[in-house]
Formats: C-alpha cells, sequence, structure tokens
C-alpha cells in the first residue's frame, strides 16, 4: 500500500466558503488508516468545519469499505473483492472490524456532521462483524440525534443475532426510538417528530411480514411513540392489517390488543371505509370506527348548519369549495357507513330477540316438567278467550235486559238431549 508522509506544516483555511474538498479527496484515500487518523486530527487542529470532516470521513470510508457507500455497483464490487482476495475470510473480517472501530473513533462529536444514512451503514457492519459494544452504542446515540433523517432503506438492518429468531433487527430500532423520544424538546421538533412516526409506520409495514415477529415487538414499537406524533393513523393501520394476513392464527385477545394502537377518530375515510369490511379486525373495532365517522358527519353537518346560519356583516375571505364528485363521494361513504351502522344494529336486535325467546322457552318448559304436567297451549288459550268472550257479553247485556228476558235466556241456554231418554 503506498503511503504519504504528512507534511510538518499544512495550511488550512479557516472557514473557505467555497473550499473544494473533491481536489485531494482521492489523494487522502490512497493513506493507510495510521495516517488518515493524523491527517483528520491535524485537519480538526485548524478549525475546518464538522461537516467537511465528515465528508472526508465518509469518502475514505467508502472507498475502503464499498458496502458504506450505499450504491449497489459498489458492494457488488465489494463482494467480488472480498471472494477473490487473498487473505482469509478471518483475516478480512479482523480488518473490517478494526477499520469500523477506528472510524468510529475519530467522528466529529457535533451533531448532523454525519449523514444518518452513512451512520446506518456504519452499524450494519459494525453489527455483522461484531464490533466492541462501546461502539454501537456511540452509533447508537448518533442515529437517535437525526433519526428523521434516516431512510426506510438503511433502517432495515438484519439480525445478525443466532438468539433472534427475525430477520430484522426490530429490537434495535426500538432502542433508536426511545433514545429519540427521550431527547429534549430543543433538540427534536414537531416535524422530525412526524417524520420519524413515518417511518416506524412504513418499518412495521415490512417487519409484519416475518412470521417470527411477535406480538410483544410489534406492539412495542408501534406504541414506542406518543399519540401525537402521528397526524393519521393510516400507516399503523397498514401495518396491523399486513401483520394480521401474515399471523392468522392471533387469538381474538391479541387481536383486540394490536386494534387498541389505532385511534380511529386519526383514520381517512378511505381507510375508514376499509376497516368497516375488514373481516380480521374485531367486532368491537369496527363499531367504534363507524361511530368514529359518524361523529364527523354529525360534526360536519352542524358545522356547515352554524356555518350558513350566522351570517357576519364582514364578508369573509373565499375559501375552497368542494367539488361537485367529492360532495357525491362523501355523501356515499358516508350512505355506507350508516347502512352498515344500521345493519349492525338490526343484527343486534334480533340476536337479543332470539336470546329471549329460548330463554323463556327453556324456563316455561322445565317449570310445567317439575309439576309432571304437559300443558296444552293452544286449548288453555282457547278456554281464556271464550270466558272472557262471555264474561264482557255478560257484563254488556246486564244493563238493559229485563226480568223476563234473563229468565228465557237461561231456559233456552240449557242444552237439549240429541236423542230422547228411553220409557222402558
Amino acid at each position: 500500500m503506498k503511503k504519504l508522509a504528512l507534511p510538518e506544516s499544512v495550511n488550512f483555511p479557516e472557514k473557505s466558503p467555497q473550499f473544494t474538498s473533491e481536489c485531494w479527496f482521492d489523494d487522502a484515500c490512497i493513506l493507510d488508516m495510521d495516517y488518515f487518523v493524523k491527517t483528520i486530527s491535524g485537519i480538526k487542529a485548524k478549525g475546518v468545519r464538522p461537516d467537511l470532516i465528515g465528508s472526508i470521513i465518509a469518502h475514505y470510508a467508502s472507498k475502503w469499505l464499498p458496502e458504506l457507500s450505499g450504491d449497489e455497483t459498489d458492494i457488488q464490487k465489494g463482494l467480488t473483492g472480498v471472494e477473490e482476495s487473498p487473505e482469509s475470510v478471518t483475516a478480512s473480517w479482523m480488518k473490517k472490524r478494526f477499520f469500523v472501530e477506528t472510524l468510529v473513533g475519530i467522528l466529529p462529536p457535533e451533531r448532523d456532521s454525519i449523514p444518518c444514512n452513512f451512520l446506518l451503514r456504519i452499524l450494519r457492519t459494525a453489527n455483522m462483524v461484531g464490533v466492541e459494544p462501546s461502539y454501537r452504542a456511540e452509533l447508537e446515540k448518533r442515529i437517535s440525534w437525526q433519526l428523521d433523517q434516516a431512510s426506510l432503506k438503511e433502517i432495515m438492518i438484519p439480525s445478525f443475532s443466532h438468539t433472534c429468531g427475525t430477520l430484522l433487527d426490530v429490537e434495535l430500532v426500538i432502542r433508536l426510538v426511545k433514545r429519540f423520544i427521550g431527547l429534549d424538546d430543543s433538540s427534536r421538533g414537531g416535524a422530525a417528530m412526524v417524520k420519524v412516526a413515518k417511518l416506524v409506520d412504513c418499518y412495521l409495514a415490512e417487519a409484519a411480514l416475518d412470521a417470527n415477529l411477535s406480538l410483544e415487538e410489534f406492539v412495542a414499537l408501534g406504541a414506542a411513540l406518543p399519540s401525537h406524533a402521528r397526524a393519521m393513523d393510516d400507516g399503523l393501520y397498514r401495518a396491523i392489517d399486513t401483520y394480521l394476513k401474515a399471523h392468522p392464527d392471533v387469538s381474538k385477545h391479541e387481536r383486540k390488543s394490536l386494534c387498541r394502537l389505532i385511534d380511529s377518530r386519526k383514520l381517512s375515510p378511505e381507510a375508514s371505509l376499509h376497516a368497516a369490511q375488514n373481516e380480521r379486525l374485531p367486532v368491537r373495532a369496527v363499531i367504534q370506527v363507524l361511530f368514529s365517522e359518524q361523529n364527523k358527519l354529525n360534526r360536519q353537518i352542524d358545522w356547515s348548519g352554524s356555518f350558513s346560519g350566522a351570517r357576519s356583516p364582514k364578508p369573509d375571505p373565499p375559501t375552497r369549495c368542494l367539488s361537485k364528485r367529492e360532495m357525491n363521494a362523501q355523501q356515499t361513504e358516508i350512505r355506507k357507513l350508516r347502512d352498515d351502522v344500521l345493519r349492525l344494529q338490526s343484527q343486534l336486535m334480533a340476536m337479543q330477540v332470539q336470546m329471549e325467546k329460548v330463554l323463556d322457552k327453556k324456563r316455561g318448559f322445565f317449570r310445567w316438567k317439575k309439576l309432571g304436567i304437559m300443558p296444552s297451549f293452544k286449548s288453555s288459550i282457547s278456554v281464556f278467550e271464550r270466558i272472557e268472550e262471555e264474561d264482557g257479553e255478560g257484563e254488556a247485556a246486564f244493563g238493559r235486559q229485563t226480568p223476563m228476558e234473563m229468565k228465557t235466556r237461561l231456559v233456552r241456554g240449557k242444552a237439549q238431549p240429541k236423542w230422547r231418554k228411553s220409557m222402558s
């Protein structure tokens, strides 16, 4: 390997806005590791910007380890070079481990001096070659500072542990998210929180396809963020639906615990319509979604009525009105949701009536059986009806009959025998 001697006095600009680093990046890449560390130390002593030092380190590392560049062609070249290298696999492994640990040691301490995706690629290599835990902890801390800048491709780090059954290192992402949440409010803003929430939802949707992903890990990552971090829960609902598809043996209790992560008030009309027709969700979750949509509709109607009823003397600024197609689409969705609510209510009432009939029938059967009598309900009903009719007629006619008419009616009311008695 060619080595360049470091000159005794090197003049670096203090803060030059047009500092062209590309002119000597390639020259620095031919240095071995010890000379490169000395060069970086001299650059830091001259007061060069931390982001520029980070660019130098990233360029140097990408030349020596092509998998750190993020380019697929460079990664393939690096893999081919490892296969064709005369060194043994163990020697190459140890060399990578030393290289990664040295890189972590010379990183600038300032935040945002190294791109987050580059740090994730270093962490992936560090987990693969098995560096010391202190170096991994340092990388995780730096990544959590700028987790909102991470991409889904780079954060999907595979699990290199033999004790972990999942393909992706879900526990690593849980630690990163919890570190990010533990930062003070000045370090992370509201926009950064929203970006991390979207990243976590997309990661959950990818990790849910793994059949070995446990419910506890899924719930721990989904609940790691506070409720105000997600403006909409559509991404989380998609991840939960993907998990239920990939894990059909999930029990009813576990499905309920999954659906507790979703706030039905934060679902879009499209997601609510899909959830109302989703057979994988529990009935309680579906009813919550339907009632949330009904409440949204009621609030929208109240708001439109108050807006049309209250007339201010000053004209309001022009606002965008919904088109006819959008209004028809909303009315169609609202009509479907109302129909679904009515259908569920009617089914519930029918089930309640049926259960009451079954309970009454069983209760009456056992009461007569205990007395040893099996009643004929039709005959008893007809007897009671006849008695009530006769009583009603008697009461109605009693006030307007004379004594002679009552006597005549009693004589006529006697049953005449069909056959005359024999005289013999």
